[in-house]
């Protein structure tokens, strides 16, 4: 089961109110959305953005149930499978205005590395893809087996800020002049041949920012950030709030830099997760939620 992080934060900052609308452009498994609809019924609607057709064609399931159960979502729910770097297209299409807040929520789900099969954890063995849509022609095996050293070198830096960025990168090239490398468990042994063993022992796994790397250029996650970001705003009515949860530096610096020139800034430091949070969803400890107002 999919746990949203910061939930209570999320809503205090948000704070949805009866008959208001929202967005959450990264809907997910529906947890954040669940929360809002609870709180701007009777009329109030929610439009949810899922880039990814399998993780879309599950929440519609999911809701299908809940509008059935408790929560009356019928007709304040719209359901949108596209990226949120269409939000603009996306909100005109659905005539959907007006908007009191809208929400980002950068991380993917349990889902993802949990059942999806696509390569996006280091502790299962699949298929090197981390696709959040399987149409995007280009997929972590791709960028592994057939890019430049120098190229792999660039995103595991800029993307991964992996300190072993010359090294793991030497060794892909290496490894795949022998065999193709098409399995995560492929890409892991290749990471721990490259680096020091002492750097297999700390608490972050070694191929941790590498995966990050590999995910963020497949996915082309940061430009996609800073395109939605001005579309954000651009939707929101005034006195409205945009609130944006990242999981890394990259993201939380795009973030952080675009709220000091385009909004009222609610959140002087970023929201960290509690320790109790993070004792049930060890995933919500790198979490930063920031949140401005128009």
């Amino acid at each position: 089961m999919h746990i949203p992080v910061l939930p209570k934060e999320v809503i205090e900052y948000l704070d949805p109110k009866p008959n208001e609308n929202f967005i959450d452009c990264t809907i997910g498994e529906g947890g954040h959305t669940t929360a809002i609809l609870e709180r701007n019924k009777p009329k109030g609607k929610v439009l949810g953005i899922e880039i990814d057709p399998e993780l879309y064609q599950k929440l519609k399931s999911r809701m299908a149930e809940i509008r059935n159960s408790k929560l009356e979502t019928r007709n304040r729910l719209i359901l949108v499978n596209d990226s949120y770097v269409n939000l603009a297209e996306t909100v005109r299409k659905q005539r959907f205005k007006p908007v009191s807040g809208i929400l980002f929520d950068l991380g993917f789900s349990s889902w993802h590395l949990e059942e999806s099969g696509r390569g996006f954890s280091f502790e299962k063995n699949e298929p090197l893809d981390m696709r959040y849509n399987p149409e995007n022609p280009l997929t972590a095996e791709k960028i592994v087996n057939n890019w430049s050293e120098r190229e792999i070198e660039k995103i595991l830096r800029e993307y991964g800020e992996e300190r072993f960025t010359k090294r793991i990168a030497r060794e892909i090239i290496q490894e795949r002049k022998i065999k193709p490398i098409k399995t995560t468990f492929q890409l892991v042994e290749t990471i721990k041949k490259s680096t020091p063993i002492w750097y297999h022992h700390r608490r972050i796994h070694p191929a941790t920012r590498t995966f990050q790397a590999l995910r963020i250029a497949v996915n082309d996650e940061l430009n996609n950030l800073k395109k939605a970001l001005p579309q954000a705003v651009e939707i929101l009515e005034k006195d409205g709030r945009l609130a944006v949860i990242s999981f890394h530096s990259l993201e939380d610096r795009i973030v952080k830099n675009f709220f000091r020139e385009n909004l009222k800034i609610l959140t002087k430091k970023p929201i960290r997760p509690s320790l109790e949070e993070i004792e049930i969803n060890p995933r919500s400890r790198s979490a930063k939620l920031r949140v401005g107002q128009k």
